[in-house]
């Protein structure tokens, strides 16, 4: 498990995103799971969406929406807190039928909720195992971690496009002081993630 361990946080270090289809491949292999998905919240429907998906789905479920409020993915993003279920069936929070609609109904499952600060932007889910084993606490704890450090990126890169939409519509260099002075207030890991954005952006400026 260590070394798969030193993995995932080398991936959390080099800044992969929740929304990235190799982050999804990396989740599922770490867990030894069935399946992983990285769900969004889009605030204007008030639906998540299934960014990423690994194993079973994956090439029918990216771009799926459903209500934000629904079953277990709605549970863990509304009241933000992570969740283990071994047997799903038996809980009142899973929703069968849109389980059914996904193409696959899990046995067990892990999920963890994409919070920055306050603002919950997501849902990681990590399911079954080949042969049944239990998750452990460890595992959770992992989960946690990196849910909390992708949510960190997620965020700090929708500043990073909205800094980039205020420069497109108004060319305002008070929007670059603006996102400047926010990446100043930053410490530790938020602010090595928020510069290894800014260069990223800077890139991509540079080649338009």
């Amino acid at each position: 498990m260590n070394d798969r361990t030193d993995e995932l946080r080398s991936a959390v270090a080099a800044g992969v995103l929740a929304a990235d289809e190799q982050f999804g491949r990396l989740l599922r292999s770490i867990f030894g799971a069935r399946a992983s998905s990285i769900m969004l919240l889009d605030p204007d429907t008030e639906e998540l969406v299934f960014a990423a998906v690994s194993g079973e789905g994956e090439r029918e479920l990216v771009g799926r929406r459903m209500p934000a409020s629904t079953g277990v993915a709605g549970w863990v993003l509304s009241s933000r807190t992570p969740l283990v279920l071994e047997d799903v069936q038996s809980d009142p929070r899973f929703a069968r039928d849109v389980a059914e609609k996904t193409g696959y109904v899990p046995k067990g499952l892990m999920a963890a909720p994409l919070l920055d600060e306050e603002l919950a932007l997501g849902v990681l889910q990590v399911l079954d195992r080949p042969q049944r084993s239990r998750f452990t606490l460890q595992e959770m704890e992992l989960l946690g971690l990196f849910a909390g450090q992708a949510a960190i990126a997620l965020g700090l890169l929708r500043s990073a496009q909205r800094a980039r939409a205020a420069l497109d519509a108004k060319g305002d260099v008070a929007a670059v002081a603006g996102v400047a002075s926010a990446l100043d207030a930053l410490e530790g890991s938020r602010r090595a993630a928020g510069v290894s954005l800014l260069r990223d952006l800077e890139q991509v400026l540079r080649q338009d």
